[in-house]
């Protein structure tokens, strides 16, 4: 056909929601210099789970207003102190919890759920689009990586899956190249969040495909993917 595969699918590039950038578990001083390094993103991604996470949003907010989203990688282990920390986050303007809590920890998670004031997004406890349907009621949501859950097609049908059991849907990546990174993005115009920076924490990406201006997620006018091989 000769075409990009969101032109295929029928989906609008204008839908796409802005990148968010990944700020580490790092000293203070680490965390003022990431941030300062991204200016141009509108929502950064932040990883807590351990003891520092106050010190980690409290030294980004010395610095920036933008929105957080919060990947706790499943470093909580009690309900109530996780909903202790939801609702202080929540004051802090971040927009949902990815992972809260391990992904075993299902009734505990539930239960964060449905007195959380903020969105819950499961990314270990989500891999493959059977796992879809029995995460309703569990989270708000699910991380799609096409890492996990074997390519583009599945990845389709699991957002098209949550948005039918009216779930929340987050689009996510591993540290990939503009390869993978530009087959997701294909797929941003489905979701509510896009983290598609893999590429760009990486020196030695052998692929050109999408890019990130002022944040936005730029899909190249290519067929496929749209991906060229980089000379390096």
């Amino acid at each position: 056909m000769n075409q990009p595969f969101y032109k295929i699918w029928g989906l609008n590039p204008d839908l796409i929601p802005p990148t968010s950038y990944t700020i580490g578990i790092d000293t203070e001083d680490m965390i003022r210099k990431k941030v300062a390094e991204a200016g141009q993103f509108k929502i950064l991604k932040v990883k807590l789970g351990l003891d520092t996470d106050k010190m980690i949003i409290d030294t980004i907010r010395s610095v920036t207003d933008v929105p957080l989203c919060a990947d706790v990688n499943q470093g909580w282990k009690n309900k109530e102190e996780a909903l202790e920390m939801a609702h202080w986050l929540h004051e802090r303007n971040v927009v949902f919890l990815e992972q809260p809590m391990p992904k075993e920890m299902i009734d505990d998670i539930a239960w964060l759920t449905e007195h959380s004031p903020i969105p819950t997004i499961a990314d270990e406890g989500c891999q493959r689009l059977v796992d879809v349907p029995k995460l309703k009621d569990i989270y708000s949501g699910i991380n799609i990586k096409l890492m996990k859950c074997t390519g583009m097609r599945e990845a389709k049908q699991m957002a098209e899956l949550a948005r039918a059991l009216d779930m929340k849907v987050m689009l996510g990546c591993m540290t990939e190249t503009s390869c993978a990174i530009s087959a997701a993005a294909q797929l941003a115009p489905l979701v509510d969040w896009a983290d598609l920076d893999g590429a760009l924490l990486i020196a030695n990406d052998i692929y050109s495909g999408m890019t990130v201006e002022d944040g936005r997620c730029i899909l190249p006018q290519r067929p496929g993917i749209g991906i060229v091989k980089n000379n390096l």
